[in-house]
């Protein structure tokens, strides 16, 4: 073996390392196939949602898929394509109002069920008007989504609307 030729010694360093690979998975292959198994139901029931704004004070969630939302907790849902994010973004908000809640508004103050849920603004940071969300009773299978953050895209705005139940992922849980 010469130095010119590293591709031999690279070989020769294969041979001694594949049966010694082989037999580790021979060994431990049921250790193997258990997480494999692990990470396919994990990925079945849960996925990761990260908030890349300040709308919640967290940053990291994991979302169980599938999970029904109720008044008060957060639900993760795919963005319907308007405004700034892409279709299909995953976005996390608090379920502020759920089916045959009342949705009111004063000026630009919304309400549901007589509970303040923040203040429409009339642009974006960035300039643009911003058309204020519709008010009514909620229908069935759809969910005001808010968040704590003044600046949050959320149902006050026409943009966002009312989430149909069709575009939750499911309940969302803060890690950090």
């Amino acid at each position: 073996m010469t130095a010119a030729n590293p591709a031999l010694r690279a070989a020769a360093r294969l041979a001694w390392l594949a049966p010694r690979l082989a037999a580790h998975y021979r060994r431990l292959w049921p250790l193997y196939a258990l997480f494999a198994l692990a990470l396919y139901v994990f990925h079945v029931k849960f996925t990761f949602g990260i908030n890349a704004s300040p709308s919640l004070p967290y940053t990291l969630f994991l979302v169980h898929k599938g999970a029904a939302v109720e008044r008060g907790q957060l639900m993760a849902f795919h963005w319907n394509g308007a405004g700034p994010y892409p279709d299909g973004a995953t976005f996390v908000k608090i379920a502020a109002g759920v089916p045959g809640d009342v949705v009111s508004r004063a000026g630009r103050a919304f309400f549901v069920n007589g509970r303040p849920v923040g203040i429409a603004k009339t642009h974006t940071l960035l300039g643009k008007p911003l058309e204020a969300g519709t008010t009514g009773v909620l229908p069935p299978g759809h969910y005001y989504a808010w968040a704590t953050h003044p600046d949050s895209l959320d149902s006050r705005y026409a943009m966002t609307g009312w989430i149909p139940r069709e575009r939750i992922i499911g309940r969302a849980y803060a890690l950090f």
